[in-house]
């Protein structure tokens, strides 16, 4: 870990999957700490609804770009706004848990509202990162990461990878089997 003090490291062996998850108002001057000491920030944000191997990969290559990974997730008033009444599968606090557990996470913020700048714009990320399906597209937040010379990163996205195709899976699968007479049980 570049620029880690003794410190960053037992904090990163000792802290729980639960102590990743914050609030900006805890958030913002634990990153101010940190980057006195050299660290830099790379933040991404999105839904995390059923955790698949294309999110992993996507946040190992965030959390590469830098020496700490902010993951801003959707709360679920704005995972429904933006995928619909059936989303989300899972809560936020438990989609939290979820994405606290993972090694290239360090700190998860739970958001509201479907967009991100007010959240970025706290942050204040060295590096932003969004999926390559973003390529083409305005980003939230990029232009003000970019005016203080922070960059935006586009992570290659796994073929075939994504909740809504797994959902739509689930529920075929489980029409399916209704079908042939073997509904719940």
């Amino acid at each position: 870990m570049p620029g880690a003090q003794p410190e960053d490291v037992a904090g990163r062996v000792c802290r729980t999957s639960q102590n990743k998850i914050v609030g900006l108002s805890e958030l913002v001057p634990t990153l101010e700490r940190r980057r006195a000491r050299g660290l830099r920030a790379a933040f991404t944000n999105g839904c995390f609804d059923l955790l698949h191997a294309g999110h992993v990969e996507s946040l190992e290559f965030a959390r590469a770009q830098a020496d700490l990974l902010i993951v801003g997730l959707n709360d679920d008033a704005s995972v429904r706004q933006l995928k619909g009444e059936s989303r989300p599968v899972y809560p936020a606090g438990d989609r939290a848990r979820i994405l606290a557990a993972l090694e290239a996470v360090d700190y998860v913020v739970i958001f509201g509202g479907p967009r991100a700048e007010e959240i970025i714009r706290a942050v204040r990320p060295d590096v932003l990162v969004k999926g390559q399906d973003w390529e083409g597209k305005t980003v939230d937040g990029a232009a003000f990461v970019q005016s203080y010379g922070g960059r935006v990163v586009l992570a290659r996205l796994l073929e075939g990878r994504a909740t809504s195709r797994t959902i739509q899976r689930l529920a075929l699968g489980s029409a399916a089997e209704n079908q042939r007479g073997g509904g719940p049980k």
